[in-house]
């Protein structure tokens, strides 16, 4: 056998994916919200904490194929305002990860020109999440290669609500009239306030929700549901998720030219 052949088109058949992709048709904003950790560990027959833990290296993988793909915003669902009611221990353990993953990630995403924006009452989290997150933020700020929105102990409902209390205040103040209230106004107010609405949202793990997830942001982001589970989700399932979303017809509304 011609050992360097096989080698070679092994290679391409793993890089066949990318190649079908129109580099003038990224979407400039991924959402993905990362279900399925627990499904995971018990098809495998491991505790809960082992998705968990697993999830975190599918998000890794997923953020360097981000910057390869130059997508310019990654947002992620990690902990929703709903997660509390789940056992204290579970709780627990994903807020210790996402302390202790913030602390040894933050410089190499840093490197990679990442700007960590996590989103959500944050003010809610154990102190020392809020500390990781305080450094998080100030380490990579001034970063412009791709922006990671984490949501942490968010809601969409709940962000639509805290908009809306900043723009009552701003019209109680006299800084904005009542008639000069607009969609972008709103939106300015949003965790995401500036950045462009999600372009594509990821559902892994099969489910046909949005699960309290940007609300307001995707009234016309184009949805895609993958039947693989968050650990297992990788590059070669994100490429095939923008490749479903560049053969949609994008109307927002109107009629096709």
């Amino acid at each position: 056998m011609d050992f360097l052949k096989f080698f070679k088109n092994k290679h391409f058949a793993q890089d066949m994916p990318l190649g079908r992709i129109n580099r003038d048709k990224i979407p400039q904003h991924v959402a993905i919200i990362m279900d399925g950790n627990g499904r995971w560990a018990q098809k495998r027959g491991l505790p809960r904490y082992a998705g968990h833990k697993a999830g975190v290296e599918a998000l890794k993988d997923i953020v360097k194929a981000c910057i390869e793909l130059n997508i310019k915003i990654l947002s992620v669902f990690a902990f929703s305002t709903e997660n509390w009611k789940r056992p204290k221990e579970e709780v627990s353990i994903l807020m210790e990860l996402l302390t202790k993953h913030l602390a040894t990630e933050k410089d190499d995403l840093h490197k990679n020109g990442v700007k960590i924006n996590c989103i959500g009452s944050l003010d809610k989290l154990p102190p020392s999440a809020q500390t990781e997150i305080a450094k998080a933020h100030a380490l990579t700020k001034k970063n412009h290669k791709l922006i990671l929105n984490i949501a942490l102990n968010y809601g969409g409902r709940l962000e639509i609500v805290e908009a809306a209390k900043k723009l009552a205040a701003k019209i109680c103040e006299g800084n904005l009239k009542n008639d000069e209230v607009t969609e972008e106004i709103f939106a300015s107010l949003l965790f995401t306030g500036g950045q462009a609405d999600p372009d594509l949202l990821i559902r892994p793990s099969g489910e046909m929700r949005l699960s309290n997830f940007y609300l307001w942001q995707t009234a016309y982001t184009e949805i895609y549901v993958s039947s693989v589970l968050w650990p297992d989700f990788r590059k070669d399932n994100l490429i095939e998720a923008i490749i479903d979303y560049q053969n949609r017809d994008r109307r927002f509304g109107g009629i096709k030219k």
